[in-house]
């Protein structure tokens, strides 16, 4: 049973926590959550908070290494190479697998492994079973180099398999939308200069964001992303970015947009990070940038 002063004193530190709270909200501010508090609300949060510099820097704030997967220990994709953190202080991190064009090897868009790998990202670039193979070849190969990512790896303790992505430039963007498709549990995925005879994809429901060059020939915006990104649903989570000036091989060196973006979408649904929000709504403007849309403001 409390004391009478024990009672008073509680009754007492209870009014004024009440009154600093009112206080504050009568002055229009925010109480802003506690760290600890932040962390219990989003345990996928991983690296410091994000800033226009750390998102456009060649490297991010994770130290990485790398592995070869050979093709004779994989089945159902033509092996590659894992990007991964080195430390493992903040927990596992969500899986990437990336696909190559039409006729491309993995080291044609490589890379796009450490540097996503360097925000906090386990991913595989794979090499595809043949070079000539057609995007819903591909997507199935993604899917099979994340369920290897996830159960046989030698990092296979790194990656939640909960939280898993896919994307792919060219033929492997197209991919990247059929492996969408075809698994809904995906978290995200980002198809760049995506190439598919398949224009209506109105049963996607992986949030998407869908990167094209302005003057691309080979998968011309208007007969592909374009199409790509009006035919998902506008109840999905989706956003289109259009490179100013951009051919069909903006993926095949380094590109500080496309590797922003990707970044922030990727950290945003992978890791269901808001603090990347800022990135993705509005979105970005700029001489390199010709168009962009967004399902703003993502729930």
């Amino acid at each position: 049973m409390r004391s009478p002063t024990t009672t008073r004193t509680h009754t007492l530190r209870s009014a004024v926590a009440r009154f600093a709270v009112a206080a504050v909200l009568a002055a229009g501010g925010v109480l802003a959550p506690s760290p600890a508090a932040q962390a219990a609300a989003n345990p996928y949060e991983r690296g410091p908070a994000p800033t226009s510099a750390m998102l456009e820097a060649s490297r991010g704030p994770f130290a990485t290494s790398s592995t070869r997967v050979s093709s004779l220990s994989v089945s159902g994709f033509g092996g590659g190479v894992i990007y991964y953190p080195t430390s493992t202080s903040e927990g596992t991190f969500g899986g990437i697998a990336i696909s190559p064009g039409y006729t491309a090897s993995w080291s044609s868009i490589d890379w796009l492994g450490p540097r996503l790998a360097s925000h906090g990202f386990v991913v595989i670039g794979i090499e595809t079973n043949s070079r000539f193979d057609q995007p819903a070849s591909r997507g199935r190969q993604l899917l099979a180099a994340l369920d290897y990512l996830v159960e046989r790896s030698s990092v296979r303790s790194r990656v939640d398999g909960s939280r898993l992505a896919v994307s792919g430039h060219s033929m492997g963007g197209g991919g990247s939308l059929e492996a969408a498709a075809e698994r809904p549990s995906l978290q995200a995925a980002v198809p760049l200069a995506p190439w598919n005879l398949d224009k209506t994809w109105s049963g996607l429901r992986v949030p998407t964001l869908i990167v094209g060059g302005e003057t691309d020939t080979i998968a011309p915006v208007s007969s592909h992303s374009e199409p790509f990104y009006n035919s998902i649903p506008a109840s999905s989570e989706k956003a289109y970015l259009e490179l100013n000036g951009a051919g069909h091989f903006f993926p095949q060196s380094v590109n500080t947009p496309t590797a922003k973006q990707m970044v922030s979408w990727l950290k945003r649904f992978v890791d269901n990070d808001t603090r990347y929000e800022q990135f993705l709504c509005p979105g970005p403007t700029g001489l390199a940038i010709e168009e962009y849309r967004d399902t703003c403001p993502h729930s």
